[in-house]
């Protein structure tokens, strides 16, 4: 069971690392072993706790791009109201490509869940992917496409031009974040890259593409922790999500100013998670 003081810190933790591309999930499981927590991170307490705090962060990244989701979400009726994605429909092709990539994700996660939370939640596991996650973004910025260059379009005219084949192979790259370690910013940032975005335009697109996901897998797991009747259990989720909602806003206001700046690349978050995750590593095997 966890403390509201526990409760506390990992909504902090969540609020941070959920956008920055150093996986929350990772170090959910990960910190409390280092800080010699006992807790049971295979219970449905905890795993429901994690789902508040995901939920907290879905609402603040769905408020954040409200006027965004309003252009999108109309956009989409639209395309359905007339058949098709009109040539010049931004907001349409920006609602398809999100779809096309939310399906692998979405589809693994139902097929695959049971099995990752029984055999892959373990710190020793999140601690080597969190490594290859390091590995993931030093290898995103090396092998990225040149970015197209800036004009006068919008960030969602750019990503618009990616194709539904290219926005599949970013939602295939979220499917890592599956697994704890690996972080869900950071593979769709990183697949983004690859196929040409800026990352600027790429981090935009993984924060848009993050929020169906994350609220989906809040529909499917939050109304558990409601009907459990456990009020302690539920003080404690609401405390951790609060943390996590006002962290979260200022991580996306923090990410979304950083990589408008030119030059600034995932190199940083690719070095503390290669470092982290190979300190923790040395740690669980020692």
């Amino acid at each position: 069971m966890l403390t509201y003081i526990q409760g506390i810190v990992l909504g902090i933790l969540q609020g941070v690392t959920e956008l920055f591309p150093i996986s929350s999930l990772g170090h959910s499981v990960i910190i409390p072993q280092l800080l010699g927590w006992k807790l049971d991170q295979k219970s449905p307490f905890f795993l429901m706790f994690l789902v508040a705090t995901h939920t907290a962060t879905a609402i603040v990244l769905l408020l954040f791009f409200w006027k965004d989701w309003v252009r999108i979400v109309s956009g989409f009726f639209r395309s359905v109201k007339q058949k098709g994605v009109g040539a010049d429909d931004v907001d349409a092709r920006v609602a398809w490509l999100l779809i096309i990539g939310t399906i692998p994700a979405g589809l693994v996660g139902l097929l695959f869940k049971h099995f990752i939370r029984v055999q892959l939640l373990s710190g020793y596991f999140a601690a080597i992917f969190l490594a290859l996650n390091g590995v993931l973004l030093f290898g995103a910025e090396l092998l990225r496409r040149k970015a197209p260059l800036s004009d006068a379009a919008s960030s969602d005219q750019r990503i618009a031009k990616m194709s539904w084949w290219q926005g599949f192979k970013v939602g295939v790259m979220q499917v890592l974040a599956l697994m704890p370690g690996f972080s869900r910013t950071g593979s769709t940032i990183a697949g983004s890259l690859l196929v040409g975005l800026s990352h600027e335009d790429a981090v935009r697109f993984s924060f848009l593409l993050s929020t169906p996901i994350i609220a989906a897998a809040a529909a499917l797991e939050l109304p558990k922790l409601l009907a459990s009747g456990n009020f302690s259990a539920m003080g404690v989720s609401l405390a951790g999500g609060l943390c996590a909602a006002l962290f979260s806003f200022l991580s996306v206001k923090f990410l979304t100013a950083y990589f408008k700046t030119e030059n600034r690349r995932l190199t940083p978050f690719a070095a503390y998670c290669f470092l982290f995750g190979l300190g923790a590593l040395i740690f669980y095997l020692h």
